[in-house]
């Protein structure tokens, strides 16, 4: 490669920070939502929450993965909720078209990634590029 050459290879990584496996479940049964107080960039996020595996076949080691885009907007403390309804089932990032549910009461793990594919939110920067989110707390809540 020569210096100052360019090249823009697809799908050529990811970026995101996971929990390590939780000691026993987190359960949310008694929560409809996830709070996420962020500094962001202007991006869509993705939130994984990680179930128990109940859904995939029986002897199968991975945990069931939930997604759903959280958007941090630029400069500012903000709080997005986000409804465990809107997290959708997924294997290896895309999105089971099956209908299944989430056990909430058997959460073992989370997860925040860069959402460098598009979708998700009208007017939020994704794709290639720097990027910048901070976390200030994560909790489940009910939504009145």
């Amino acid at each position: 490669m020569r210096e100052g050459s360019k090249w823009n290879i697809n799908r050529s990584g990811f970026c995101g920070m996971r929990s390590k496996k939780f000691d026993g479940f987190i359960d949310l049964e008694g929560y409809d939502s996830i709070a996420l107080r962020l500094k962001g960039d202007g991006r869509c996020y993705i939130s994984t929450i990680y179930t128990e595996n109940w859904v995939n076949s029986p002897g199968q080691a991975e945990d069931n993965s939930w997604q759903a885009f959280v958007f941090a907007p630029k400069g500012n403390w903000y709080t997005a909720k986000v409804p465990l309804t809107r997290y959708l089932p997924t294997w290896k990032g895309n999105v089971i078209d099956a209908e299944m549910e989430m056990n909430p009461g058997h959460v073992v793990g989370m997860s925040l990634s860069v959402n460098a594919q598009g979708g998700g939110f009208i007017g939020a920067k994704s794709g290639a590029g720097d990027f910048q989110v901070e976390i200030d707390w994560i909790k489940a809540v009910r939504m009145p």
